[in-house]
């Protein structure tokens, strides 16, 4: 096929002919990424018409959900990892009980929501895989979360207490212990669930007959592919099914259904699993209602999923195969990046009534008073690296954004759920702009609210945002005043010296723009801001600041409120930093003994009381 017709068909699939360079110049990708991307569109070279996924249409926007009492008001809310909470009767990792008590807290507070990371299925079998962000599958939950204290029959033996109190104690979430303790003492638990001889009326096994014919072939794959990455684990095969026998790499293969005949119980056994987990989440979503949180609970969606997951191997038809999802060379990543997630097809993601998207979302609504799309530029566009080459060998291709909008806004409505997008770094020209239209708040970080005079204004922010001072990706409010982040960076080999040295130099210019913003907001600073007294005056001062924003709802970050000095993450590095491990440093309890909480939350009830 010639060069022109190649560029032609490319073009008719959504696939861009250019990206953007560090130096922003729109650099040509080559024949060969086109040809290859092609073929991770599963387009057939020879009849590709079969699949052309269209120019997007011109028409009105859809409008997702937003609540009434947002038009008179602006809200505030608490941002946390559920892993990372502390408490007396947790099994080393925060959990759906925790989260009940901390929607009891938060509402307490006058606060209207609890915002999380992502709850989305792991790798049970491999539990060091523990990435919220790289989930097996984004259609179920994470039964680690399950309080196994709190389900009817259990009984906690003298050694199992002994086992707990060693896990409560570590600094870092140990997820291969907290999954080997849990799920031994959830397999103890349930013969006799199993036998319907233990009745509960918040565990009625009605509801999980109802569950497990609503859940479908979705929640039976979902399990099945459990009892087998046990399986090939105890063989000492991979947890992910890229490193399985050929055999059983696809869910409807003979070896599989023989497995399976062989494993009903261990099936079933999983599937408990999943509506535990959900009836738990369920009940703390009820909880922060009666708490009195006009939101609840706030979850946040992965953009994508582990390439050797559930989710992949349950719908293989589904996803693009031969490329992950990535990003294109930038300042701060002069390579690009690859993420090794695998994303939808353009071609299939808003197919069919029940299309993957909205069954994706649907998820997550049930539970949420708001969702948060993690990269929201994917509504329109995502960055593809073909397997095996190069981030900077990747292109953007082009997804139906209009439709995707739509099923947002039915989704939404259904639920009553609204909507926020994470709209950073690289965005298509106009995204913003379109979500606006779609009534999808914004995502505003007050450290990328920048220009080439300073920190906007507070009341530069749009009213349709969400504002926060940082997230899990960041260190704290006092750690990137000291530069934290930026020596992280050079420590882990991320960031070279001399760039480093640029950086610290950058950071003493945007110190001195942020003192003159909250300044210049009426907001008093102490003449030197170095010690840990004055960095927690500058922590309540900035988040008297973005509260003062006309932004409809505004994140407090709790690892801000206990002064953690640990991140919860260092985007670039994998084992050289304990990434989604380190715990908070207080007790759920103690929480409402910290100077800072009682100072930053009390200043948000004054900045935003509730009306």
């Amino acid at each position: 096929m010639k060069s022109a017709e190649i560029d032609k068909l490319a073009r008719r699939h959504g696939i861009s002919l250019t990206r953007p360079s560090p130096d922003n110049r729109e650099v040509a990708i080559s024949g060969e990424t086109k040809r290859k991307i092609l073929s991770a569109l599963k387009i057939d070279l020879a009849g590709a018409a079969d699949h052309e996924t269209g120019a997007p249409a011109a028409k009105k926007i859809a409008r997702s959900f937003l609540p009434d009492f947002l038009s008179s008001t602006r809200v505030w809310g608490i941002s946390l990892q559920l892993y990372e909470l502390r408490s007396a009767r947790n099994w080393g990792i925060g959990d759906f009980e925790d989260l009940s008590d901390i929607a009891d807290l938060v509402g307490s507070l006058g606060a209207d929501f609890v915002g999380l990371t992502p709850l989305h299925a792991p790798f049970l079998a491999d539990p060091e895989r523990c990435s919220p962000y790289e989930p097996s599958s984004r259609q179920h939950l994470n039964p680690l979360y399950i309080a196994v204290d709190r389900l009817p029959g259990f009984a906690c033996s003298l050694e199992l207490e002994r086992q707990l109190a060693g896990l409560r104690q570590t600094d870092l979430v140990d997820y291969a212990g907290v999954a080997r303790i849990k799920l031994r003492a959830l397999r103890d638990l349930w013969p006799a669930w199993r036998q319907r001889s233990v009745i509960d009326e918040a565990y009625d096994p009605a509801d999980f007959d109802a569950f497990i014919t609503q859940g479908g072939n979705s929640l039976r794959l979902h399990a099945l592919f459990e009892c087998l990455s046990f399986s090939m684990v105890e063989r000492g095969v991979g947890a992910g099914w890229q490193w399985w026998p050929a055999d059983f790499q696809r869910f409807d293969s003979a070896a599989v259904a023989g497995f399976e005949r062989g494993q009903a119980d261990d099936v079933a056994f999983h599937m408990w699993l999943q509506w535990l987990a959900h009836r738990q989440l369920m009940q703390a979503a009820d909880r922060a209602r009666k708490a009195g949180l006009r939101i609840g609970l706030y979850l946040d969606l992965a953009v994508g999923e582990a390439v050797d997951g559930s989710a992949t191997w349950s719908e293989p038809d589904t996803y693009v195969s031969k490329a992950t999802i990535g990003s294109p060379p930038d300042p701060f990543a002069v390579d690009g990046q690859d993420w090794h997630l695998a994303g939808y097809l353009p071609s299939a993601i808003a197919a069919g009534e029940m299309s993957p998207f909205r069954r994706m979302v649907s998820a997550a609504m049930r539970y949420a008073g708001a969702i948060r799309i993690d990269h929201a530029a994917a509504l329109r566009r995502l960055f593809l690296v073909p397997l095996g080459s190069r981030p900077d060998s990747g292109a953007y291709v082009r997804y139906p954004a209009d439709r995707l909008l739509q099923i947002l806004a039915e989704v939404s409505a259904e639920h009553r759920c609204l909507v926020i997008g994470e709209d950073l770094g690289l965005i298509p020209k106009g995204l913003q702009d379109d979500l606006a239209a779609a009534h999808i708040l914004s995502y505003r970080i007050l450290s990328y609210e920048q220009d080439a005079k300073g920190f906007k204004p507070a009341d530069a922010y749009p009213v349709l945002a969400l504002a926060c001072i940082s997230t899990h990706d960041h260190q704290t409010l006092a750690g990137w005043w000291r530069g934290a982040d930026i020596q992280a960076r050079r420590d882990h080999g991320i960031v070279p010296p001399d760039l480093t040295e640029k950086h610290l130099e950058d950071r003493k210019r945007e110190r001195r723009y942020l003192k003159a913003a909250l300044k210049a907001a009426g907001l008093d600073l102490p003449a030197r801001l170095a010690s840990e007294q004055t960095l927690r005056e500058l922590t309540v001062s900035a988040y008297r600041f973005i509260a003062r924003t006309p932004s409809l709802l505004v994140a407090v970050r709790l690892a801000d409120l206990t002064d953690e000095k640990r991140p919860t993450n260092v985007p670039g590095t994998s084992d050289s930093y304990p990434n989604w491990k380190p715990k908070l440093s207080v007790l759920l309890t103690d929480l409402m003994s910290s100077p800072l909480l009682k100072s930053v939350t009390a200043a948000m009830r004054e900045e935003r009381p509730r009306v």
